[in-house]
């Protein structure tokens, strides 16, 4: 989302635009994602739920992303819901592909199979190769030794190009290097992309949590990006939830937890009946890591470079908020500033 939002934001404003694309089609992780784009309802309570993030940063997301959603629905984003389910957020839910056709005919020229290979001279970048989590090297570097058995729950390109690339400008990391967000999904034999968002199993609060050798953690997150984070350094990046009967007509979004178990038993995964409890088995899935390259409040990471979206990390340490909300507000704030110095 962050490089079409740039591309299509400066075109607008005048500029011509290359956008280079690793990959063989645009969109990258949003084009697979429920897209959803939203805040937190109150200021405090993000700095609550991240704490380890800046706050001038998360400041510049919780103030424009409303401004930034109303942008997208003027250049007629398709608007699936205008609610996210969970009292404490508001925000929109858009289509994911007919979004990202959108804002790629908006972002003009965009050539893929064709990534950067290094910086040009002269010319504002931004960069928004959508993180690392592509990269099983740098996954097991920063985040967990069990990086070879998660399932890359994201676009295969995103392999940390921009971290490198930032890195040789001289632009400074982020905290939050070893953080990622993600899903357990049920451990089914194969899990294609169009099984990321029905085989996710989010109901850890309802569940005992333990690892294949029985040892316990308990869920303290409302979003469970604590539980999935836990799962990645366990062996095999594998755990389980021990399911009591009496919780299975719980809500889980649009479902119960009984239909995601369903749907995890009808896609092979490990689920047993044992007296009066359902024992699911889950792997960790990564979909975006969330440290990366420091930026400041108009998403400035060096001389010339600008960074945005899953690149510029700082805004959700701790904890967990929108990925598609800061890559709306900083592609827009990237492109406007890039273009500002010209």
């Amino acid at each position: 989302m962050a490089g079409l939002v740039a591309a299509g934001r400066a075109r607008e404003l005048g500029a011509d635009v290359v956008v280079h694309e690793k990959g063989t089609r645009a969109g990258g992780s949003m084009y697979l994602s429920s897209c959803v784009v939203w805040r937190y309802r109150d200021f405090e309570r993000f700095r609550e739920e991240c704490p380890g993030g800046d706050s001038e940063l998360q400041r510049v997301v919780w103030e424009g992303l409303d401004d930034a959603l109303a942008w997208l629905e003027g250049l007629g984003a398709p608007v699936v819901a205008r609610e996210t389910g969970n009292p404490l957020t508001t925000g929109v839910r858009f289509e994911p592909k007919r979004l990202t056709d959108l804002l790629a005919g908006l972002a003009g020229d965009i050539r893929l199979s064709e990534p950067l290979a290094e910086l040009p001279d002269g010319v504002p970048v931004v960069l928004a190769t959508g993180g690392f989590q592509g990269d099983a090297g740098l996954v097991r570097d920063h985040v967990t030794p069990e990086a070879q058995h998660l399932v890359l729950r994201a676009n295969p390109w995103s392999s940390g190009d921009g971290l490198r690339l930032a890195r040789e400008a001289g632009a400074a990391e982020s905290a939050g290097l070893d953080q990622f967000y993600g899903r357990n999904l049920a451990a089914a034999p194969q899990i294609a992309p169009e099984d990321f968002v029905p085989l996710a199993q989010v109901y850890a609060k309802h569940a005992r949590v333990e690892n294949l050798a029985g040892e316990r953690y308990e869920a303290h997150t409302w979003s469970e990006i604590d539980v999935v984070q836990w799962t990645a350094r366990q062996p095999g990046a594998r755990a389980r939830y021990v399911v009591p009967d009496e919780v299975l007509g719980e809500s889980v979004r649009e479902r119960t937890v009984g239909e995601v178990i369903e749907a995890a038993q009808a896609a092979g995964a490990p689920v047993e009946r044992r007296d009066g409890q359902t024992v699911v088995e889950v792997v960790a899935g990564i979909t975006t890591t969330l440290g990366g390259i420091a930026v400041d409040s108009r998403g400035r990471a060096a001389d010339g470079l600008w960074v945005a979206g899953a690149d510029a990390g700082g805004i959700s340490t701790g904890g967990w908020s929108s990925a598609l909300a800061s890559a709306l507000v900083f592609g827009r704030i990237a492109a406007e500033d890039a273009l500002g110095g010209l």
